[in-house]
């Protein structure tokens, strides 16, 4: 059979057939893509063709099928063909990603180098000139342009040292200096445009086609829908290879879920019912059905894309420090250029002086660095939103930690069941209270019914459950009233008394564990106790930082002072407020920041947005509230606490970068600049120091910021 495409950009080639089963590749050109659901419904029409599956991540399609493979081929391949979309960046007016959407034009390099290489053979002195006048054309019309608007800058001393050059009829130097700029300026924007790959990656827009589950009469059926028409509520339904376009619950089925864009992780996770997926993972096996809570600009990953733009918009203080001296050193450049011909009336010393510029590598290495370390933590699942927030981090001495969702895992666990009633035995108790909570997807409901599944889950059948939100829900056995909730619920609101188990109630709720009553029939019928355990590597998440340069750690929680005093002792924290009300962290926070230390507050409920947004730097936990996610200066893309401590050090990494950085370039380009004043250096090789210089801090600035 013949393999080969038919045409470009599209090529299918059989991998694998048996009498009555075939796996097929595709493979297209990158300016082009393709919705693997599209795929599906389109080969689904062949009539030959059965029991089809598309792997979009391996570009693999296997399907069972009847008659002329090659002829089943050509149908296939025609499907593929109708569903590709050729597409080009898109540019956004006054947007980032319009200014960087290409590579930068190598044509002035390449003029530069043919003029280099020519010159030695030609034997005119006006064919020279011409040839050179023609390749440094860009360079003096840029330093001209930038002269009369801006006044002398670092593109005006280069114009000025190509100028002489020309002048003295010194083509060589002027060709061979002109290379050196234009190969360094290529050089430059090829590691700016590298820099910003993740940003590019994660700005890119997320749109396709999904399979939703539509009632039509009595029955369900599947109807293929845009991204963008999808509601809240929809139960989507995904298959392995499709990317997950909204955020929401599974309520059926299990798969393997890739989440490396949102979390970092190279390990698919196992997701069942009940569990939470995100928009921009990929289901890698398996089939799920995800009851949809967010859709198009409300998911999580279109979120994350206009936390990545902040990043572009905000520059550092480090920053404007080292573009501020970038200008300010031009003119002491130009002076002692002045100062050279003025001592030596030679104008090749000159050339060489205004060459041995300290704009390039001052302006770009630094932001390149904070680039590259946001990059860097992007692909560690950590969302630093820009060079502001990297700084701050680096400088916080403070760390304020909210409990309950950072320090602890925020999902709860079934500590113990107890009966009031001789009749209904603790586990008869637990499988109740599961059967009913079985239909919701908060924490309490979660920890039940999965305490439940773990000692052999038998369902009672009830009927319909009605959620009171913020109290609890309701349900009816055998015509009598079931009542799952706090206390104030069943006590207050339900008159279920319970006074004549209040003796035996205060000695098991006198650890603080959080309590679940279950009232049946007008009683009470027993209690089951949850607790939010400590993440496993809270300890050394603490010790991390520590090590990093941070004073203090503390601890705010609404707990008992007990509680908070037991978890404060077990991670080695010696100051915590506990007890506290939701609106008064702002203001402890504000009381420890009036000591005059700069504070990082890591949270994630609604009632930390305030407290994150008062912090000189807040840290959004993984599972919180998108309030407080977009709130946070930094965003914690996957559920690891220890995540908090390795964006500090990326943060350290990154700034003793840029200082480091920011001293070799004063050293070695001062030196330059000496050397060229005294005339020890020609203007090449000014030209190939200089550019070498801010080309090796670039590559440098550039290398991925790794930490453990």
């Amino acid at each position: 059979m013949n393999n080969k495409p038919l045409w470009q950009p599209l090529a299918l080639s059989l991998i694998h057939k048996t009498k009555d089963r075939a796996r097929f590749k595709y493979s297209f050109l990158e300016r082009h893509s393709l919705n693997p659901i599209h795929l599906q419904a389109k080969l689904s029409e062949i009539e030959e063709i059965s029991n089809l599956r598309i792997n979009s991540i391996l570009k693999n399609i296997i399907f069972n099928y009847h008659g002329d493979l090659e002829e089943i081929r050509d149908k296939v391949y025609k499907g593929l063909l109708s569903c590709m979309n050729s597409h080009k960046t898109q540019r956004q007016e006054g947007s980032y990603i319009a200014l960087r959407d290409e590579l930068p034009s190598s044509a002035e390099v390449a003029r530069a180098g043919t003029s280099l290489l020519v010159e030695p053979f030609l034997k005119n002195k006006n064919a020279k000139f011409g040839f050179a006048l023609v390749a440094c054309a860009p360079l003096l019309a840029s330093g001209f342009k930038e002269t009369l608007k801006e006044g002398i800058n670092s593109r005006s001393l280069e114009a000025m040292a190509v100028a002489i050059s020309l002048y003295l009829q010194d083509f060589r130097t002027a060709n061979s200096t002109n290379f050196m700029l234009a190969l360094g300026e290529y050089i430059e924007e090829l590691t700016m445009y590298k820099s910003d790959d993740l940003v590019k990656e994660l700005s890119k827009p997320s749109f396709g086609l999904a399979w939703v589950e539509k009632k039509k009469g009595s029955e369900f059926a599947l109807e293929q829908v845009s991204s963008e028409d999808l509601q809240i509520g929809d139960i989507v339904v995904i298959g392995a290879g499709d990317t997950i376009l909204v955020d929401g619950h599974i309520v059926d089925g299990e798969a393997l879920v890739n989440q490396i864009s949102m979390t970092g992780e190279a390990t698919p996770t196992q997701k069942n019912r009940g569990d939470r997926v995100l928009s921009g993972t990929i289901v890698q096996e398996g089939r799920i059905k995800v009851w949809a809570e967010s859709v198009g600009k409300e998911t999580a990953m279109a979120k994350i894309k206009t936390y990545i733009e902040e990043t572009l918009i905000q520059k550092s203080a480090r920053e404007l420090k080292a573009s501020k001296m970038a200008d300010k050193l031009v003119p002491i450049t130009l002076a002692l250029g002045v100062i050279s011909y003025a001592l030596s009336r030679d104008l090749i010393r000159v050339a060489s002086v205004l060459q041995a510029d300290y704009s390039c590598a001052l302006k770009l290495t630094t932001p390149v660095t904070f680039k590259a370390a946001i990059g860097s933590a992007g692909k560690e699942g950590i969302i630093i939103k820009g060079a502001k927030s990297l700084e701050a981090l680096q400088m916080s001495e403070v760390f304020v930690f909210d409990k309950t969702g950072t320090l602890t895992k925020g999902d709860l666990e079934v500590l113990d069941v107890y009966s009031f009633c001789e009749e209904w035995s603790s586990e008869e108790i637990l499988n109740l209270a599961a059967s009913i909570e079985e239909h919701y997807f908060h924490p309490v409901a979660q920890a039940i019914v999965k305490a439940a599944k773990a000692k052999d889950f038998t369902h009672i059948h009830h009927d319909e459950v009605t959620f009171i939100v913020a109290h609890g829900v309701k349900s009816e056995i055998n015509g009598k009233e079931v009542i799952i909730g706090s206390r104030h619920f069943l006590e207050d609101d339900e008159c279920i008394p319970f006074a004549p188990h209040s003796q035996k109630m205060n000695a098991i709720l006198q650890n603080g564990d959080t309590p679940l009553f279950i009232g049946y029939d007008k009683k009470l019928l027993g209690v089951i106790l949850l607790k939010d355990v400590l993440r496993h590597n809270a300890k050394r998440a603490l010790q991390r930082l520590r090590a990093s340069g941070v004073k203090e750690i503390i601890m705010l929680t609404g707990d008992t002072k007990k509680k908070a005093e037991q978890i404060a002792k077990e991670l080695g924290i010696n100051r915590f407020y506990a007890e506290l009300l939701p609106t008064q962290k702002a203001e402890i926070l504000e009381e420890i920041m009036k000591e005059g230390k700069k504070v990082a507050f890591v949270g994630d409920g609604i009632n930390d947005a305030p407290a994150l947004i008062k912090a000189d730097t807040g840290i959004g936990m993984c599972k919180g509230a998108d309030i407080a996610k977009a709130s946070a200066d930094v965003v914690l893309l996957r559920d690891d606490i220890e995540a908090v401590a390795q964006a500090r050090e990326i943060a350290i990494c990154c700034l003793n970068k840029v200082q480091r950085g920011f001293k070799i370039t004063l050293g070695v380009n001062s030196l330059i600049l000496g050397l060229a004043t005294l005339g020890k250096l020609s203007p090449i090789q000014t030209a190939f120091m200089h550019n070498g210089t801010t080309i090796a801090l670039l590559l440098n600035a550039l290398q991925r910021i790794k930490v453990k």
